[in-house]
């Protein structure tokens, strides 16, 4: 067998982790019993076994399903000191993994019940990921996600909390969920808003429906990059409009199959998004549930769709260079990519 490099020593940025997707099993399960919370069967029985849960989010009753066992998985998250926990265990997972750099995604809203309020809940969000950071020694940011499920009215209220709070370490705007429900441009505002202080635009598109699912990203939300827009693989034309832009879609291959939203590792259209030159991100997306970080994803990539050490090394580069690093740090892990392809196999 031909030898390879390890893809857990190849620098790269992580730019699509969702936070309480970001939490290890163990935890979850700790943390469950701590507060006498009872998981959902399905939910344990993939935590124990460490398979994903059996879902097909492609139909409404699937992602409802998805959303109830990440829902439970939030709710063991109740007190300051269990948000620290899950930022520096994120952070470690990410090191090993070879990530110089982490922008995790967060919806404040959903954590704001149990931590006195919004404010209070992003601020120690926001301690949190500065703490980790320091102590770690990985660039570690913010990106606030807005809900689709939500009005659009609270989606402004995010943005302008977001941009108030971007010297903390607030890098980008996103919008998540049901990416069926809600129309981009009903967004449009709070992106505006989140664009002119300063924020990355990152909305979700292109997974759950189709490119006209992207298209209205970029036309309506002005998107510097794309959560997940694989989808996008569909129409030549717009392959060339995301390349042409330079803009990054951040793909989760693992959390694309365990979705249904390819039935196979090989099903996923990474070789067409590459080959039309269009900017990838790899991501992890929620490994709590899907059950692989973030090596596995280029580790799936090099197994199933023969992406060379060269090509590899070139999908790192482009993750470092979407991402909002200062200059320094892009400049230091391009280099360490440089290095990582001189090694001796």
């Amino acid at each position: 067998m031909e030898r390879v490099r390890d893809v857990s020593e190849l620098p790269k940025a992580h730019l699509h982790l969702h936070f309480t997707g970001s939490m290890r099993p163990t935890t979850v399960l700790e943390l469950a019993d701590k507060y006498g919370v009872r998981l959902p069967e399905a939910l344990t029985d993939a935590l124990t076994s460490g398979e994903p849960p059996k879902l097909r989010a492609t139909d409404e009753r699937g992602w409802f399903r998805f959303q109830r066992l990440y829902d439970a998985a939030r709710s063991c998250l109740r007190q300051p000191e269990d948000i620290q926990r899950l930022v520096r265990e994120a952070a470690e997972e990410d090191i090993k993994d070879g990530s110089g750099w982490l922008e995790i995604q967060v919806d404040p809203t959903s954590y704001a019940p149990r931590l006195g309020g919004l404010i209070p809940a992003l601020e120690i969000i926001l301690d949190a990921v500065e703490t980790a950071s320091r102590d770690t020694g990985l660039g570690m940011r913010v990106l606030v996600a807005a809900n689709r499920m939500k009005h659009p009215l609270d989606a402004r209220t995010l943005a302008r909390l977001a941009v108030r709070y971007a010297d903390r370490g607030i890098v980008g705007f996103g919008l998540s969920n049901d990416e069926r429900r809600g129309m981009a441009r009903d967004f449009d505002r709070a992106f505006h808003i989140a664009r002119e202080g300063g924020l990355l635009s990152a909305p979700h598109g292109g997974e759950l429906t189709g490119p006209s699912s992207v298209r209205d990203c970029l036309d309506d939300l002005d998107a510097h990059r794309i959560g997940h827009g694989v989808r996008a693989a569909e129409d030549p034309r717009l392959l060339k409009r995301l390349a042409d832009r330079g803009v990054t879609c951040e793909v989760c291959p693992a959390s694309n199959v365990a979705l249904g939203v390819y039935e196979k590792p090989e099903h996923v259209p990474l070789r067409t998004l590459y080959d039309a030159g269009v900017p990838m991100a790899l991501g992890a997306d929620d490994p709590l549930l899907f059950g692989s970080r973030l090596a596995a994803q280029y580790d799936l990539v090099r197994r199933h769709h023969a992406f060379t050490d060269e090509e590899l090394a070139e999908l790192a580069r482009q993750s470092v260079r979407a991402s909002a690093a200062p200059e320094e740090m892009k400049g230091k892990l391009l280099a360490g990519v440089d290095d990582w392809l001189a090694q001796p196999v």
